[in-house]
C-alpha cells in the first residue's frame, strides 16, 4: 500500500525542483497528447488527474482553448507551485486524492500522466472515472510498468543475496505488466455496472536515462519525490545500500555511465 501523507509531503517537497528531473515524465507527457490529438475529437470538459507542475496542463489549454479543464494533484506544494506559474481562468485547481475525491461532474477526456502508479485502488478508481465519462468521452493515462528501474531492483537483490538477508528488500512498489493492466482494464470495463461499450487501446515504450554514478540516479529520483512511498517496508541499513550502489556502478556501466531503464505504458479507452 502507497503512504500517501508521506507521498504529499516527498512531492510538495520537491514541486520546485521536479520539471529538472522529471524528463522521462515530460516525454510521457508529450505521448499521450499526441495520441489525443491523432484522435482528432473535441473536448469542452477535461480532468487531469495529477496535475503535478503543469507540464500537461499548460499543453492541454494550449491545444484545447475552449474547454474547462479541472486539474487535481494530491501535494499541496505541487498545487501552490503550478498556480503561481499557471494564469489562465479555464483552469480551475483542485488539492486531493482522486481516489478520495467524489466526482459530481462529466467530462469529455481524463488525463493522467504518471500518476496511477501510485493507486492503492486502481480498479475501483477506474470505474469511478469511467462513470464519469461524457458518452463518446475518453480517458487516457500513463504509468510505469514492471520493467522500470529493473537495474536497481536486480542490484537490491543481489546485494541481498551477498550479504545473507533471508527476508525479501525491494527499492519500491511492483509495477503491471501491459498485458496485466490491460487485464484489470479489461475486468473494469466488464463488470456489471459498465453497461458502455469502450474501446480498449494499450501499448508501451521503453525510455533510458545515463548518470555517471548510481549515487546521482538515486539523487535525481529522490528530487521528483519519487523514491519508495510504500506503507510497509523493512529497515535497510546504510551498508546494504552501498552494497547496492557498488553492485549497480559495476554491473550496469555503459560507456562510463550507468542506465537507467524507464518501461512506459499508456492506456486508451474510449467510450462508444
Amino acid at each position: 500500500m502507497i503512504n500517501k501523507e508521506k507521498l504529499k509531503r516527498r512531492f510538495s517537497r520537491n514541486a520546485k525542483h521536479y520539471d529538472k528531473y522529471a524528463r522521462v515524465q515530460k516525454k510521457m507527457g508529450d505521448v499521450l497528447i499526441e495520441n489525443i490529438k491523432n484522435n482528432k475529437m473535441c473536448f469542452k470538459n477535461i480532468l487531469e488527474i495529477g496535475c503535478g507542475t503543469g507540464y500537461v496542463t499548460r499543453t492541454l489549454a494550449r491545444q484545447f482553448s475552449h474547454a474547462k479543464i479541472t486539474a487535481v494533484d494530491i501535494a499541496p506544494g505541487m498545487i501552490e507551485h503550478v498556480k503561481s506559474t499557471v494564469k489562465d481562468d479555464s483552469i480551475s485547481f483542485i488539492c486531493g486524492d482522486i481516489e478520495e475525491i467524489k466526482l459530481d461532474n462529466t467530462y469529455d477526456l481524463i488525463i493522467s500522466n504518471a500518476t496511477f502508479q501510485w493507486f492503492n485502488y486502481l480498479d475501483i478508481t477506474l470505474e469511478k472515472l469511467i462513470t464519469a465519462l461524457n458518452p463518446k468521452g475518453m480517458l487516457c493515462f500513463s504509468t510505469f510498468g514492471q520493467h522500470t528501474f529493473c537495474e536497481l531492483h536486480q542490484s537490491f537483490e543481489k546485494a541481498r543475496q551477498i550479504m545473507n538477508i533471508a527476508e525479501p528488500i525491494t527499492p519500491g512498489q511492483a509495477f503491471y505488466s501491459l498485458d496485466e493492466l490491460l487485464k484489470l482494464c479489461q475486468n473494469v470495463v466488464s463488470s456489471k455496472s459498465m453497461t458502455s461499450k469502450i474501446l480498449l487501446q494499450g501499448k508501451e515504450m521503453f525510455e533510458y536515462e545515463y548518470f555517471d554514478c548510481c549515487k546521482d540516479f538515486l539523487y535525481s529520483v529522490k528530487k521528483i519525490g519519487a523514491n519508495n512511498s510504500n506503507e510497509e517496508g523493512n529497515t535497510i541499513s546504510p551498508a546494504f545500500i552501498e552494497k547496492v550502489i557498488e553492485i549497480y556502478d559495476e554491473s550496469f556501466r555503459e560507456n562510463s555511465q550507468v542506465k537507467a531503464t524507464y518501461h512506459c505504458l499508456f492506456i486508451q479507452m474510449l467510450l462508444k
